[in-house]
């Protein structure tokens, strides 16, 4: 076999092989893609390992519903829209704060470098709820039919937390950062005794509250409140 027909069959075995590829990247892609969004599911909303968490709850956010903060904590954004997510709380007291998004095809053809869809956000809301030990929450809403439908319902949008049972808890509001009443902390379940006797809760003590808050601070926190403190 010449030298000539030795390479014109590397060059078909290896065109093959780029076909071959071509062929099965999108199948690779969409596997990977499916095998993050199950590693990504449940999402833990606390720092540290409190020993409340063996008893966590379960707030199941569909796709259209981004969370962007629980108790403070900013949480996770990914890539990939209409991502169903479900989030950890700790029983007691939970503040979330989220928007709520539709996304709605353009009709016709758009023009170049301009955006195929539609994307109507709710301003930013806030709900909060006492979430008890091991159970389930969702969200429930009302979703417009179409475009305008959902342009119309944006500035006056409202979810509710609702139980296993169906039960209405808490109804969201218009949030804005000056509007947070919990600091980035871990919920303390009402009634548990403080390690020095105090109530926790509504009665926990001032210094209880600093110990509780000072406990999921990053570090970068506990190194800003030293410098305020010591100024």
């Amino acid at each position: 076999m010449s030298v000539r027909h030795v390479i014109r069959l590397s060059r078909l075995k290896f065109s093959h092989s780029g076909r071959l590829i071509r062929m099965l990247f999108p199948a690779v892609l969409l596997g990977l893609l499916v095998g993050c969004s199950s590693a990504v599911t449940k999402l833990e909303t606390w720092e540290g390992n409190p020993a409340t968490a063996v008893n966590a709850s379960t707030l199941e956010a569909p796709g259209a519903i981004s969370v962007s903060q629980v108790n403070g904590r900013a949480m996770t954004n990914y890539m990939m829209d209409d991502l169903a997510l479900d989030y950890a709380l700790l029983p007691g007291e939970n503040e979330v704060v989220f928007t709520y998004k539709t996304i709605w095809a353009k009709p016709g053809v758009v023009g170049n470098g301009e955006s195929k869809v539609y994307v109507i956000e709710s301003a930013p809301q806030v709900v909060r709820f006492e979430a008890a030990p091991n159970e389930t929450y969702r969200f429930e809403f009302d979703e417009p039919e179409n475009r305008r439908q959902a342009e119309q319902m944006m500035p006056q949008f409202s979810a509710s937390i609702v139980g296993a049972g169906g039960e209405v808890l808490a109804q969201s509001s218009d949030w804005s950062p000056a509007d947070s009443t919990l600091a980035v902390r871990t919920p303390v379940p009402t009634g548990q005794l403080a390690e020095d006797g105090a109530v926790s809760g509504s009665e926990m003590s001032s210094l209880d509250r600093l110990k509780a808050v000072w406990a999921t601070a990053s570090d970068e926190e506990k190194k800003a409140f030293l410098r305020w403190a010591f100024e």
